[in-house]
């Protein structure tokens, strides 16, 4: 079994920064791919970054390109997102993910194992 737990995030003002954090434990093939996704109140999860086995390669949605940095230390099993240039929408619980594969993928169904989420709010 594969257990992935956030921590980090909590309140931060429109043009600040949050980091939220991924520890991962278990077997360790289950991780080649790492990502983060996020949900908003009443909106469906969404693809936020992603990041390979290598740290070689990496993806992000649009709105949060130059923003946001998503990066990876696997002597420590972590993985982790650097929100910078904050936005009110970009408001919602971030979910760290897990991926059984080596290939990169934005699609939250193609992710094997979930974190509990974290919350992070933006305010204006």
């Amino acid at each position: 079994q594969v257990q992935l737990v956030e921590s980090g995030g909590g309140l931060a003002q429109a043009g600040g920064s949050l980091r939220v954090s991924c520890a991962a434990s278990g077997r360790s093939a289950s991780w080649y791919v790492m990502g983060w996704f996020r949900q908003a109140p009443g909106k469906e999860r969404e693809f936020v970054a992603a990041i390979d086995f290598s740290a070689s390669s990496t993806r992000y949605l649009d709105s949060v390109k130059g923003r946001f940095t998503i990066s990876r230390e696997n002597a420590k099993n972590t993985v982790d997102l650097q929100m910078n240039s904050l936005k009110p929408e970009d408001t919602a619980v971030y979910y760290c993910a897990a991926r059984s594969s080596y290939f990169l993928s934005t699609n939250a169904r193609e992710f094997d194992y979930w974190g509990q989420g974290t919350q992070v709010t933006v305010s204006s």
